[in-house]
C-alpha cells in the first residue's frame, strides 16, 4: 500500500509516494510557470497552472512507480500559504492569484488596524496583519477591482484550489487558514470579529478541518485527469510549513526546524499558544490537534541564491555556486547581504525593505558574493530563532531541510551562525512528505503523527557549531543587525517612489 503527498509550491508541484513504513519511494515534480511581477513587489500565479502541474506530477509519480492506483490508500495536500484564489458562481477562477510574497497591500493593512485596532486584531487572530497574508490581498481587490470582488463566491488557498479540482469540495485546514488573518488561531475557527468587522461574507470561506481529517474523495473527473482511483481518500493536509514540520518530525516540545526553500522558516512546536507582543514571528495552528507552532520567516532565503544564479550565472548549477563559495573566507572579506528581495517579515514587518550588498569593494569576487548570500540568509533566520527562543522554545537540535540543506557549506554555516547543533534528515522531500504522513494518520495506518514520526523520521548528519567561528560570526551578526535600522529611512523613501 502507498500514500501520496502533493505539495503545490511556488516553483512547482511535487508528488511523492510513501510506503507503510513512512519511507519515500517515488517522487515527481512538475514546474510552474514563473510568477508574474507586473510591478515591484507584486507577485501573481495562475491557479490553473497549479492544477495542470499537479496533474502532471501525479501522472508522473504513478508512471515512475508502475503501481495500480488502487493501492494508494490516501492523499495528503500541502502548499504555499497566504495566496488568494477567488472563484465566481460558476466555480471559475476570477483573476490570477495574489501569492504569499506579494507586498502591494500595505494600505489595506493600515486600514484593518485603524478600523479594528491593531491590539484587538492580535487578540482575535494571535498575529498582527501583514501584507503577505490573505486578508489584505482580498481588501486590495475590493478597493482596486470592485467588479471582480463583487463576483466572488468562494475564497480558497492555493493547495485548496487543487483539492477542489480533485474532490469538488471547498475546504482548508487549520494550519493554512491560520495564515489568512481571518482565523481565530487560539480557538481553531474562522474569526467572526475579523470577517464581520470588515464587512466580508462568511459564506465565501471554506470549511476548516484538522490536518489529518478526511476532507473529500477523488472525483471521477479528477481520476480521469490524474490516473488516480475515484473514491480515494483525501485528507485536509497542511500549509507548507506545518506539513514540512511533520516531515521533519517537529511534533513534540523542544523540537525546532529550519526549512530553506524559496523563503526560509525557523519553526518550533508549542503545546499552547504563545506569541511575540511585537508580532515579529507568527503563531499558527499546528497540523496536530491541540497543538500550535511559532515560526519566523525570511522572505528571500533560497530566493536570494536563485535570483543570483538566474541573473548572473544562469548556466551554473547550485552545487557549483556553493562549492565556489568555499573559495571565499568566513565573513566574505567583510561583505554582507541583506536578503530582503521581497520585503521582509521577521523581524522587520516591512514591505518596503530592500535587498543589497553592504561593504562591497573592488576586491570582491563572485565567490565572495555567493558566500555573503549564504551567510546573510543564516543571519536573517537567526533573527527569528532569537525571538522564538525568547518565547521559551529552546531547541536541543535544529533539523534542517529544503534545498539549502543539501549544501555541506550552508549546513555548517547554519550550525555555526545559529550556535546550535544542526541535523539533516534521511528524507528531504519536505512538505510533500509531511502531507503523505498526514494521509497515513488520516487513514488510520498510525494512531497519531507523534507515533508515526518517531518511527519514520531519521537523522543522517549532525553538524556541531565550531567554537572559534561561533564568536567570529557572533560579532558579524551584530553588524548585520545594525544595517536594517540604518537603512530603513532610505527603504521607506524608495518605497514611496515605487508607490
Amino acid at each position: 500500500m502507498y500514500w501520496l503527498g502533493l505539495d503545490v509550491g511556488t516553483g512547482g508541484s511535487r508528488a511523492i509516494l510513501v510506503d507503510a513504513g513512512g519511507r519515500c519511494r517515488y517522487s515527481f515534480i512538475a514546474a510552474h510557470r514563473d510568477m508574474q511581477m507586473l510591478r515591484p513587489l507584486w507577485a501573481e500565479q495562475s491557479p490553473d497552472d497549479w492544477w495542470n502541474a499537479s496533474q502532471t506530477a501525479i501522472q508522473g509519480v504513478l508512471k515512475e512507480a508502475g503501481i495500480d492506483p488502487g493501492t494508494i490508500r490516501g492523499i495528503g495536500l500541502s502548499g504555499q500559504m497566504h495566496g488568494l484564489v477567488m472563484l465566481d458562481a460558476n466555480k471559475e477562477v476570477i483573476r490570477p492569484a495574489l501569492i504569499w510574497c506579494d507586498q502591494r497591500s500595505q494600505r489595506q493593512v493600515d486600514f484593518i488596524n485603524s478600523t479594528l485596532g491593531a491590539s484587538r486584531v492580535v487578540g482575535y487572530i494571535a498575529n498582527p496583519v501583514l501584507t503577505g497574508f490573505t486578508l489584505p490581498k482580498l481588501l486590495w481587490v475590493r478597493e482596486n477591482e470592485p467588479d471582480r470582488f463583487a463576483a466572488i463566491r468562494y475564497i480558497l488557498l492555493p493547495k485548496d484550489y487543487v483539492r477542489f479540482k480533485l474532490t469538488g469540495e471547498f475546504a482548508t485546514d487549520v494550519s493554512d487558514a491560520s495564515g489568512t488573518a481571518l482565523f481565530d488561531v487560539v480557538n481553531r475557527r474562522w474569526s467572526r470579529e475579523m470577517v464581520d468587522g470588515l464587512g466580508l461574507d462568511r459564506s465565501t470561506l471554506p470549511r476548516a478541518y484538522e490536518s489529518s481529517e478526511v476532507s473529500g474523495r477523488i472525483s471521477v473527473a479528477a481520476a480521469n485527469a490524474t490516473g488516480l482511483s475515484p473514491g480515494t481518500t483525501v485528507v485536509a493536509g497542511a500549509g507548507d510549513q506545518a506539513a514540512s514540520a511533520i516531515g521533519n518530525g517537529i511534533v513534540e516540545a523542544g523540537e525546532m526546524s529550519c526549512t530553506l526553500g524559496t523563503s526560509g522558516v525557523v519553526f518550533a512546536y508549542l503545546a499552547k499558544p504563545a506569541y511575540d507582543p511585537a508580532g515579529r514571528v507568527h503563531t499558527f495552528c499546528h497540523a496536530i490537534p491541540n497543538a500550535w507552532h511559532v515560526m519566523g520567516v525570511t522572505q528571500g532565503a533560497g530566493l536570494s541564491l536563485q535570483w543570483f544564479r538566474n541573473t548572473f550565472t544562469p548556466d551554473a548549477e547550485y552545487d557549483e555556486l556553493t562549492a565556489e563559495a568555499t573559495l571565499s573566507p568566513p565573513g566574505a572579506h567583510g561583505l554582507f547581504w541583506l536578503p530582503y528581495l521581497m520585503g521582509e517579515r521577521t523581524p522587520h514587518l516591512d514591505a518596503n525593505a530592500r535587498a543589497g550588498w553592504i561593504g562591497l569593494t573592488a576586491r570582491h569576487q563572485r565567490a565572495d558574493l555567493v558566500r555573503s548570500i549564504l551567510e546573510g540568509v543564516c543571519y536573517s533566520l537567526k533573527d527569528g530563532l532569537e525571538i522564538i527562543a525568547a518565547l521559551g522554545a529552546r531547541p536541543s537540535l535544529v533539523k534542517l531541510s529544503g534545498g539549502g540543506a543539501r549544501s555541506p557549506l550552508w549546513h555548517q554555516l547554519f550550525a555555526t551562525i545559529f550556535g546550535e547543533r544542526v541535523a539533516t534528515l534521511e528524507t528531504q522531500e519536505g512538505s510533500a512528505y509531511g502531507a503523505a504522513l498526514l494521509a497515513m494518520v488520516g487513514t488510520r495506518e498510525y494512531s497519531s503523527a507523534v507515533e508515526l514520526c518517531r518511527a519514520a523520521i531519521k537523522e543522517v548528519a549532525v553538524n556541531d557549531p565550531e567554537p572559534p567561528e561561533v564568536e567570529f560570526y557572533r560579532k558579524r551578526y551584530q553588524i548585520f543587525r545594525s544595517l536594517y535600522p540604518a537603512l530603513k529611512p532610505a527603504f521607506q523613501a524608495i518605497g514611496e517612489l515605487d508607490a
